[in-house]
C-alpha cells in the first residue's frame, strides 16, 4: 500500500442483549428477540447510516446463506418499508465476501466465497486501495477474531433490552486484548433499544 492511499475503516455491526447474547437458546437461527427491536423506526434508520458509508459486506457462511435467503426479493417488493427496500438493494449490489471452509459458492449477486485466514483477508481489503467501509453483518465468527486481532475500527451495536438466559454469549469464546472505545452516537428506538457506535479510542 502506498502513502496515498488511505486504509479503509472496518465496521463491525452487531446486536446483543443485556446479558451478552447474540441468538437466543434455538441456536442461529433463534433470533425472534431482535425482530421487534429491527423493525422499528429508529433502528431502520439506524442501519441505514450504517450501511451508507459502505462498499463491501463481510460475512460469515450461515449469516450469508440467512441473509440471502430473506433480504434480494425484499429490494423490490412495493409493501416492503422503503428503509428495508434501500437495504436490500445495497446488499443486492454490494461486494459481498463470504468467508468460509464449508461452502464454494453461493446464489447471491455480487458474492464471493472465500477460504482464507480472517485477519489477513480484512487487512488485503482494508489496503486494496477502494473506497468505502468494510461493513461486518453480524458475524460473530468473523467479529471475534478481529478483535482479537486489534483490526475493528467502529462498533455498531443495537443494545436490546432483553435477557435471555441461554444462547451464544458474545465474548464467550476467551480472552480478548484490551482496547479501549469512544462513543460516538447514541440513539434509543422506539422499541426500547439503543443504537449505538463506538469508535476505537
Amino acid at each position: 500500500m502506498t502513502d496515498n492511499i488511505a486504509q479503509r475503516r472496518v465496521v463491525a455491526n452487531i446486536a446483543l442483549t443485556f446479558d451478552g447474547r447474540v441468538t437466543g437458546a434455538g441456536g442461529n437461527q433463534d433470533m425472534g428477540w431482535v425482530v421487534p427491536h429491527a423493525l422499528s423506526d429508529g433502528v431502520r434508520d439506524f442501519l441505514a447510516q450504517v450501511h451508507a458509508t459502505a462498499s463491501t459486506a463481510l460475512l460469515g457462511r450461515v449469516n450469508a446463506e440467512g441473509f440471502a435467503a430473506v433480504w434480494p426479493p425484499v429490494a423490490t417488493m412495493a409493501d416492503a418499508d422503503p428503509r428495508d427496500r434501500a437495504f436490500a438493494q445495497w446488499l443486492n449490489d454490494t461486494e459481498k465476501v463470504i468467508l468460509s471452509s464449508t461452502i464454494t459458492d453461493i446464489d447471491w449477486e455480487n458474492s464471493r466465497v472465500v477460504d482464507s485466514d480472517t485477519a489477513g483477508l480484512v487487512v488485503e481489503l482494508r489496503d486494496n486501495g477502494t473506497d468505502g467501509d468494510i461493513l461486518i453483518l453480524a458475524s460473530v465468527s468473523i467479529i471475534m477474531p478481529l478483535l482479537a486481532a486489534g483490526l475493528i475500527d467502529r462498533l455498531t451495536v443495537t443494545l436490546c433490552p432483553e435477557i435471555l438466559g441461554a444462547g451464544r454469549e458474545l465474548f464467550a469464546g476467551g480472552a480478548l486484548p484490551g482496547s479501549s472505545w469512544t462513543l460516538t452516537s447514541s440513539k434509543a428506538s422506539d422499541s426500547g433499544a439503543l443504537a449505538l457506535i463506538y469508535d476505537r479510542a
